[in-house]
């Protein structure tokens, strides 16, 4: 257990810091998953791929600037030339996180379905997947524009899941990689 800001975080393991990068995937249920991560992947180096709106937040925005690769979803152009960093900052050995709901579901802690960037990216990288379930950060920090939102100290649990390898990726269709990669996350959430 490790003690965040107000927050005291339940994780199932420590990841140890590997040389090779992966893709880290995790559900989007607060912008608390965002910062927490530093608390549990203390010695992995990583970049957060995110949507560029997020920069208009000015706590976010401060924290996040200089670790994101944006992606203006309203450009194809755009989005590919974020899609081409990534793959740039994994080959120099950055992991990379994404949360491929492309944004916090009305329905937290309920799953929206999963985009196909998050498992192009690692199948054309030849990178493994880590999966991570943020089980229960919708209780505790809400939207930073719901001024009357939640914003609550509390004992955070995650769940961190075993590794999707890279050759498991690479012998499957991206569908598949993606369901897997779904189930995994969903199936320690709480219901």
């Amino acid at each position: 257990m490790r003690v965040f800001c107000f927050y005291a975080v339940e994780t199932n393991r420590d990841i140890l810091k590997t040389e090779a990068p992966f893709v880290i995937i995790g559900n989007h249920t607060s912008y608390l998953d965002i910062f927490i991560l530093y608390s549990i992947l203390p010695h992995q180096k990583f970049l957060f791929m995110g949507k560029s709106e997020i920069l208009k937040y000015p706590l976010v925005k401060t924290f996040f600037k200089k670790l994101n690769i944006p992606v203006d979803r309203k450009s194809s152009i755009r989005s590919a030339k974020s899609f081409i960093q990534a793959k740039k900052c994994l080959k120099k050995g950055w992991s990379i996180v994404i949360f491929p709901e492309g944004g916090i579901p009305d329905e937290a802690p309920k799953l929206a379905p999963f985009k196909d960037g998050a498992f192009q990216l690692a199948k054309s990288s030849n990178c493994a997947i880590l999966p991570i379930t943020f089980i229960n950060h919708y209780k505790f920090f809400s939207e930073p524009e719901d001024f009357y939102g939640s914003a609550m100290p509390g004992l955070i649990k995650i769940k961190i899941h075993d590794l999707i390898s890279k050759e498991e990726i690479q012998e499957n269709e991206i569908a598949t990689v993606k369901e897997k990669t779904f189930q995994v996350i969903d199936s320690y959430l709480e219901k």
